[in-house]
Formats: structure tokens, sequence, C-alpha cells
């Protein structure tokens, strides 16, 4: 029995140590919206991976590096805003970021409302309906992009906290989660404005390439060629803006990697996405003030 009530000690020690911090993020209802029932996480059969649905609250989770180098990142996991992608593009892409010493946040921003499984939903949608899918997003992703406002506000406002350089906060988004990165950078003001962006394969019919912003941030924009949604000219269509615009902007497109690699190994160019990610903010973000310039 003393045994027993050891090991069971020594479990939820063990729990505690490696639990992650949640952080309830400050956000507006919508009466346009209704949400039934709490947020499900759980195995998807059908993208073979770990994803969350029915989101109504926004939340972070949070990364913490051993030695912080001030640099952080929030992420946005993709999933056509009627699922989070969560290990995928989330949890995954946060400890890979904190070996390098980059504070990392997972955010589960706002989603369309769903029944038992949203990626069921999604896919029968998309091959009955697809107009559907339109129809539900379009109320939502207003929310998702305030809820990747508010992550920014949250996190510049408890650099502190975190060890972190306020000037020195990214917002990277795969898919979904790249339209929720665009309508950030399309949408902020002084207190939630990211000082860099990554879009990883990015919605862009969800959220349409618009004129870059007069302080831009610095973009580096992810994708492969072979992106049978198609979304490889429009991310094309980004960077250019950036690079009409005159301002910082990356491409890498790798001829293959289809929708939603992540941080999949397929034996792809594409596999090494993150670390050329990590390159370029050596050069780009670790050594620069990236204050955002007076207009």
């Amino acid at each position: 029995m003393k045994k027993m009530l050891f090991l069971s000690a020594i479990l939820t020690i063990n729990t505690a140590l490696f639990a992650q911090e949640i952080i309830e993020l400050p956000f507006n209802k919508n009466s346009n919206v209704v949400w039934e029932g709490q947020a499900k996480s759980y195995y998807s059969d059908i993208w073979q991976t770990d994803v969350v649905t029915n989101v109504s609250v926004p939340t972070m989770e949070v990364f913490k590096p051993e030695k912080p180098n001030g640099m952080s990142v929030i992420i946005a996991p993709g999933g056509g805003l009627y699922a989070l992608s969560i290990k995928n593009e989330g949890t995954a892409v946060a400890k890979w970021l904190n070996e390098k010493g980059i504070t990392a946040f997972v955010l589960k921003y706002r989603l369309v409302p769903t029944r038992e499984d949203g990626v069921k939903e999604i896919t029968d949608e998309s091959t009955t309906n697809p107009q559907k899918i339109a129809e539900r997003i379009t109320p939502v992703l207003p929310l998702s992009i305030a809820d990747g406002l508010s992550a920014i506000a949250y996190v510049r406002t408890n650099t502190t906290k975190w060890n972190i350089d306020p000037q020195k906060i990214g917002f990277m988004g795969f898919s979904a989660g790249g339209a929720v990165t665009m309508g950030v950078v399309y949408n902020y003001n002084s207190t939630n404005r990211p000082n860099f962006i990554v879009p990883v394969y990015p919605w862009t019919t969800a959220m349409p390439v618009q004129e870059a912003p007069a302080d831009a941030p610095p973009m580096l924009v992810i994708c492969a060629t072979d992106d049978p949604l198609g979304l490889a000219a429009g991310s094309v269509e980004l960077y250019s803006s950036w690079l009409k615009a005159e301002k910082n902007a990356g491409l890498h497109m790798y001829s293959k990697g289809g929708h939603g690699f992540g941080m999949k190994q397929q034996g792809l160019p594409s596999d090494n996405w993150i670390e050329r990610f990590y390159n370029w903010s050596e050069i780009e973000i670790t050594n620069k003030d990236l204050s955002p310039v007076k207009m």
C-alpha cells in the first residue's frame, strides 16, 4: 500500500513538473456565433493526428525553454477553422522552438461551432457542399483574428514574466492559422503589432492578399508548389505584396510537400522548413532592432 502511495506521489509530481501553463485570453463575445458544449480534443482517424474542435473560448498554452533567448513565437495551428491540428502544427512546433531558446505559445483560437467530429464535418462538406464551408467560416474568422491580436497584446504585457523581448514577438500560422496570421497583420495597432510573421501555406482564399501595411513587419512565407489546395499562387502573391512595398520578406517554396506538412517527416525537402525558419530568424530577428518604424 505504501509503495502504491509513493508511486502515486511520484506520478503527481512528474505531472506537475511537465504541465504547461494555460492562459485564457480576453475576448469579446459575438451573439452571431453560438457554440454548444465544450471544446473537444481527440485523435482524428481522418487526418491521422491529434486535433481540437469546437473552441469557443480562446486560450494559449505556454512552452518555456530552459534558456530563453528573448525571442517568442505565437503559433496558430491550421484546420480549416473547423479544427486545430494541435500537435503537428502546434505543440510539436513549440517544443522544437524551445530547443533553440525560443519561448512559444500555442494558440487555440475560436473555431466554427461543430458537434462530435469537426474534422468529419469539414471533410463531408468539402465533398458535398463546399459553399457551406465558406458560409460557416465567414462570421468566425474575424473572431479568430481578434484572438490572435489578443494573444500578441497579452504576451507583450507580460514579457518580463517570461524573459521575452517585447520587440521580438512573432506570429506563425499554418493554413487557416495562416489566414489568422494575415488577418492579424492587416488589423494590428501599436499594442498588438507582431514584430515578425511566418505564414505557412496560408489560406489566402479565406483571407485574400492585401497591400502590405506601411510599417509591415518582416515576413517569411513557406509553402509547397504541389499544395493540393492551390495555395502556392497565393503565397507568391503575398510575398510579392511585401516586395512591392519594399518590405523585408522571404519565401521558401518547396517543389513537393503537399498541404499540412507541419512537423511531419515525409522524406522531402519541406521536412526541414523549420530549420530554414530558424536560419532566417538568426539573420533577420535575433540581432536586429525590430521596433516599429515611425511613419
